[in-house]
């Protein structure tokens, strides 16, 4: 209906492998390399569509890497059968759930050779989603349809984030290093200089405090 306000979730997915990183709002999307980051462009565009048709007003997210839980250790990510992103499975292999844990590709070109990510705290990013919201209801966006990145800025490898695991809870994983697994980019991580001007927002918890909170969700649900 016109006036409605739409808050989308997107994802860092719809850039496909980036030419230059940070991206932007303004970098050009990619193929996706992915069924999900085909859907994320998709919904994008729909929505893109019907704020220009209907006179909706719509922001899109473009979630970076959120992972972690709540500091309380109450909340958290549950997944069910594979998880679909790294921190779940480095915490199962930590716990026990998992017998291994598998890097996949160590031969990118990066400095350590894994892939390169923008890691983000799921609390900062329930905070991007006020931000966004409170931006539409008082009137305050500068076009009916806006993007913003939602990341730290900040690329961390696959292998690093392995390491701070183990460095900041005092714990060593089981992991190896297999194939390269298709459809991962070798680099993507934000300018999220735009939503820290426009929304307010900015990232303020560090990877090892998420680590350690992911860790802690872990133990609280296995019970331990």
């Amino acid at each position: 209906a016109h006036g409605t306000n739409v808050l989308f979730s997107s994802s860092a997915t719809v850039y496909g492998e980036p030419d230059e990183t940070p991206v932007t709002e303004q970098s050009p999307r990619k193929p996706a390399t992915s069924p999900y980051g085909n859907t994320k462009q998709m919904c994008e565009d729909f929505l893109r569509d019907c704020v220009a048709a209907y006179g909706l007003h719509g922001i899109a997210l473009c979630y970076f890497n959120p992972i972690g839980a709540h500091p309380s250790a109450l909340i958290g990510e549950l997944p069910r059968g594979i998880p679909n992103n790294l921190v779940p499975f480095i915490t199962q292999t930590a716990i026990g759930k998992r017998e291994c844990l598998s890097i996949f590709g160590d031969d990118y070109p990066t400095p350590d050779g894994t892939c390169l990510r923008d890691y983000i705290d799921i609390t900062d990013l329930a905070k991007a989603h006020v931000c966004a919201v409170t931006r539409m209801v008082e009137g305050k966006m500068d076009d009916p349809y806006e993007i913003f990145n939602i990341g730290t800025g900040r690329p961390v490898s696959v292998l690093e984030l392995v390491n701070s695991f183990e460095r900041v809870n005092g714990l060593k994983l089981n992991y190896r290093i297999a194939p390269r697994r298709p459809g991962d980019v070798t680099a993507v991580w934000a300018d999220p200089s735009l939503a820290e001007k426009k929304l307010g927002w900015k990232a303020v918890r560090t990877v090892d405090e998420t680590l350690a909170s992911a860790w802690a969700w872990e133990k609280h649900i296995a019970g331990k």
